[in-house]
């Protein structure tokens, strides 16, 4: 029998379902979303990209509730690296998020950097690699997002390291925590994106284990991947291809993951993330079953 991993509480994404926008003829309705993730056995889902579920507060949570679901976080994109000129549009935006995120009674927000490629038509926006002055103003930037956050909403933010972003790789992702203080700014680990991007999960949390505040769970298939880096492909068609792999037959073994995360001692989310848009609207949910049965199996 696995161990009883009690301090794991597992959910799914609207990702899970092929959603990447608040509106596109390509998803599932948000209705069919929330029935089959019920459906399928979580009972903990994530907001979404904004305006994809409703945006009323007292409608959502009826929607949710109703369906025996509970919000465990919004997500937002910011460009912070760009210095205090952003400041304003980004916080119009994370306040929009946040203030919903909180009126559900979730406590996290999800924060994804900008990306510096394109992730359809692979236009580099801007280099790979920032300058010491944009780490200078990514880091004073997420300092202070993560305090007028938890000031204003109660929210506790989790920068999600991930592909085609500045904030990818092991080296990346250490210099970005070493130079940001751990009470305003968490991370939210997602170990399909950073073995991507070629970490290891399992040494991250054993390394930087007080920082790990929100978990994403997927796999990537080495094959494609490799493919993906030898043909330098931006995320987008990646996925399209297939990168993110169903688990367990990708990396990294989840079970290993989780149980480096329960030796933390804190209550973590773990939220299934199968990135696959775009996808026909039939195969999310036998993929979301057999996921949570695996989970299970490891112990979540």
């Amino acid at each position: 029998m696995p161990h009883d991993l009690d301090r794991i509480r597992v959910g799914s994404a609207p990702d899970s379902w092929g959603v990447w926008f608040p509106d596109d003829p390509r998803q599932v309705p948000w209705e069919r979303f929330l029935d089959e993730v019920a459906e399928a056995g979580y009972a903990w889902i994530e907001l979404g990209p904004y305006g994809y579920l409703p945006t009323d507060p007292a409608r959502l949570t009826e929607e949710v509730a109703r369906r025996g679901l509970k919000v465990s976080a919004g997500t937002v994109f910011t460009d912070l690296h760009r210095g205090p000129a952003v400041w304003d549009d980004t916080w119009a935006h994370v306040s929009q998020v946040a203030a919903l995120t909180q009126a559900v009674g979730a406590r996290h927000l999800v924060v994804i950097p900008s990306f510096w490629r394109d992730d359809r038509t692979a236009e580099i926006l801007e280099p790979s690699e920032l300058t010491a002055e944009q780490w200078g103003h990514l880091a004073r930037g997420m300092e202070r997002l993560g305090r007028r956050v938890k000031e204003t909403y109660g929210l506790d933010i989790v920068v999600h390291p991930h592909a085609d972003t500045h904030i990818d790789t092991e080296t990346h992702v250490a210099r970005f925590l070493d130079a940001t203080d751990s009470g305003s700014v968490g991370l939210c680990l997602d170990t399909g994106h950073y073995a991507y991007c070629g970490g290891d999960s399992v040494r991250l949390i054993e390394t930087y284990g007080e920082r790990i505040g929100y978990l994403h769970l997927k796999q990537v298939d080495p094959a494609v991947l490799a493919e993906v880096v030898a043909r330098g492909l931006p995320f987008g068609p990646a996925v399209a291809r297939g990168v993110f792999q169903e688990p367990p037959d990708g990396v990294p073994e989840l079970g290993p993951v989780l149980a480096a995360a329960q030796k933390l001692g804190v209550d973590l989310f773990a939220i299934v993330e199968q990135d696959m848009y775009p996808c026909e609207p039939d195969k999310p949910l036998p993929i979301a079953e057999r996921t949570r049965r695996f989970l299970r199996s490891c112990g979540a």
